[in-house]
């Protein structure tokens, strides 16, 4: 005989731990979006580094304040990691307090956004037009002039310094 109590119990245990797989399970890159570059889930991995491929492609994120790129402040442009896309110019770049390089606005024609529901929020994800890489979330509590916040993970970037020389 099964007393509602236990029923009760073991409906909230499993549904806690169905939200808790939703919550930590990495989110693909959308597979029935089409982009200028393709490749395999194979060839991305063999192309990037475990820490970017989990970032771009599975959509994780890496930890706050970890990013080589936080403290870059030269003159240059930002790219994408998976196809070298320009995607941010270096005087777009600001700092957020986050632990995540941030930008106010991004170059034309790099990045497209669309809707995230993954953390029981409403976020906006953004990701490479080119690749679909993801590279972070967009909010709204940034500086003049956009009021945008960029908030990029940096293993989803590489810096080229407008001098030419190596990053």
């Amino acid at each position: 005989m099964i007393h509602r109590r236990d029923l009760l119990w073991g409906v909230g245990a499993l549904a806690t731990a169905g939200a808790a797989a939703a919550l930590f399970r990495a989110r693909a890159v959308t597979a029935d979006e089409m982009f200028e570059v393709s490749k395999s889930d194979a060839e991305w991995k063999a192309l990037l580094k475990p820490d970017a491929y989990a970032v771009l492609r599975k959509a994780s994120t890496e930890y706050p304040g970890t990013s080589a790129l936080l403290n870059e402040h030269r003159k240059g442009r930002f790219a994408c990691a998976g196809c070298d896309l320009a995607l941010f110019d270096a005087a777009q770049k600001f700092d957020s307090g986050t632990g995540w390089p941030s930008f106010f606005d991004h170059l034309p024609d790099a990045i497209k956004t669309r809707t995230d529901n993954e953390l029981l929020q409403t976020r906006t994800e953004v990701h490479c037009r080119r690749c679909g890489g993801h590279l972070g979330h967009v909010f709204d509590d940034g500086p003049k002039p956009t009021g945008l916040r960029y908030c990029m993970n940096g293993v989803a970037l590489q810096f080229h310094p407008a001098d030419g020389s190596g990053a």
